[in-house]
């Protein structure tokens, strides 16, 4: 496969087992209680019935050029539904239980599961026209794991039976050229689940019953050696058009592989950007990817001796968190507290130049301004204030003013609001589309598909209020709202939390809005 497949996959493990046990880790905790969230295929029954899917589709743009095949693996989970059993005090049998207590872990029923694969390569020339179709199965079967009383040691005092069911899908590869000279082409890469299994009886609706028949975290990796995916959400302007009529159903396709990198996709059923990464600081997985790391490992450090045994005997996984926890060394816990990387290589931006005015002098040097019997104090002397401003020289450039001037001593604040001039935040206006928007203006979302998340996606066309329109410190505006139907408005008026968009972002409602006077801004 693709040498750029070992740098995705650490994304996808990532995205294979999020939320696979969350804090506190122990199968009792209600947050673990309702499992396998993301990239779940059920069985079609199972789907039309209770609005669950069992297929995924992406569609995704490439430019051939030396590629002659596509690589393409297929991860998710298979369940492998855990039971307890205790053996008997003669020796003769076993017994189901709820928990079985050993000294360093309790032993509970649990949905472990086991990643599976599916790769294969696929020439070009086999994907035009209906493409090709790949249908793969994993087999049902039950393990017996004994229990020790101690470990890998001593008696056996019990043993883990893990029962799988049959899975079967299908995977359909098709491409179709663009048009134009570009050479390009559109690929469709299908997912589906294809179990025959029907639910029945008294556990028809019931969700568990359907997982082990499920793909759980199912995700694509697609690898085209000698040629390039293009990115969906920043296509050469050519692609554009084709890059909008995409349908991606379930999952959306970033570049992966590593920065620079553009033979690898990930079709993942979390939305990511282009060329996601794994932080450097993060000590390993902690499969709750909703919580900070820093604060998710002072939590679980926290957890009593009893909740710890609990966990280790939840899944190996859970207890693997324990252990790196526990062991984890000062200098890597400081290290989760937080990273800047380059905020202005990520916004474009430039530091802003220097104001003119002069240049200060090396250290060491006199000031050429210096008399000459006037001597030079050394770094780190304390200079006495003067008590009026001396007379620039000729020729010196003015200094401008130094604005608001602080009190300066001890239990006093460092901002004065009776000194402060600027007008109250949010009573600002801003001209779109020819007219003014302000506090109060009625406008219509359009978030752009560059910027915006899902959230703000889902609000495309919906009616709003202005509620303040705010500027940033590097001079960016922000425009606050509330949107049309919201029960939570007034709360949100209440706590000053808003919606926000950028000016480009909104479409001024032109029954409600006053133009903008000529030559305003």
């Amino acid at each position: 496969m693709t040498a750029g497949f070992e740098e995705a996959r650490r994304v996808a493990d990532a995205l294979l087992f999020e939320g696979y046990v969350l804090y506190p880790y122990r199968a009792s905790a209600r947050k673990n209680q309702l499992r396998w969230q993301f990239g779940v295929l059920v069985p079609p029954s199972w789907a039309e019935a209770h609005g669950e899917h069992a297929e995924q589709r992406t569609e995704c743009l490439l430019e051939p050029r030396g590629a002659d095949r596509l690589d393409v693996e297929l991860r998710f989970l298979q369940v492998h539904r855990r039971t307890v059993e205790r053996r008997v005090p003669d020796g003769a049998g076993w017994t189901e239980v709820a928990r079985l207590d050993l000294a360093d872990r309790v032993l509970v029923p649990w949905d472990e599961g086991k990643e599976e694969r599916v790769e294969l390569r696929v020439p070009l020339g086999q994907l035009t026209g209906e493409g090709r179709t790949l249908r793969f199965g994993c087999p049902c079967g039950v393990t017996r794991e004994p229990v020790h009383v101690h470990g890998c040691t001593g008696r056996t005092v019990g043993r883990l039976v893990r029962r799988s069911r049959a899975l079967a899908g299908e995977i359909r590869l098709a491409t179709e050229p663009l048009p134009g000279p570009y050479g390009a082409l559109r690929l469709t890469a299908t997912v589906r689940n294809v179990s025959e299994w029907t639910p029945e009886g008294q556990g028809s609706g019931d969700r568990e019953a359907a997982l082990p028949h499920s793909l759980i975290g199912a995700h694509l990796l697609l690898g085209l050696p000698g040629g390039r995916f293009l990115s969906m959400t920043d296509p050469p302007e050519w692609a554009r058009p084709a890059a909008r009529i995409c349908r991606n159903e379930h999952t959306w396709p970033v570049l992966a592989g590593g920065a620079g990198h553009d033979d690898v996709l990930l079709s993942s059923p979390i939305i990511l950007e282009d060329h996601p990464e794994v932080a450097a600081e993060s000590p390993g997985p902690l499969y709750d990817a909703t919580e900070i790391d820093e604060i998710l490992s002072l939590r679980t450090a926290a957890l009593t001796e009893q909740e710890k045994r609990e966990a280790r005997g939840t899944d190996p996984r859970a207890a693997g968190v324990i252990d790196l926890v526990d062991s984890m060394p000062a200098e890597v816990m400081e290290r989760l507290h937080g990273a800047i990387r380059g905020l202005r290589e990520v916004t474009g931006e430039r530091p802003a130049p220097a104001p003119p005015g002069p240049v200060a002098p090396a250290p060491g040097t006199p000031d050429p301004g210096t008399p000459p019997d006037t001597e030079t104090p050394p770094p780190g002397t304390p200079v006495p204030r003067t008590s009026a401003p001396e007379t620039p020289r000729p020729g010196t450039p003015a200094v401008p003013p130094t604005g608001l001037e602080l009190p300066i001593g001890p239990g006093l604040p460092w901002w004065d609001p009776a000194q402060d001039t600027y007008d109250l935040p949010g009573q600002d206006t801003v001209t779109v589309a020819g007219r003014l928007v302000g506090t109060g203006s009625r406008v219509v979302l359009r978030p752009g598909l560059r910027r915006s998340d899902a959230q703000d996606i889902f609000l495309a066309g919906r009616g709003a209020t202005v509620e303040a329109v705010l500027q940033d410190l590097d001079g960016e505006t922000h425009i606050a709202v509330t949107v049309d139907g919201d029960p939570g408005a007034d709360l949100r008026r209440q706590q000053g939390r808003f919606l926000y968009f950028r000016p480009d972002e909104i479409d001024p409602d032109p029954t409600c809005d006053e133009a903008a006077p000529e030559g305003g801004d």
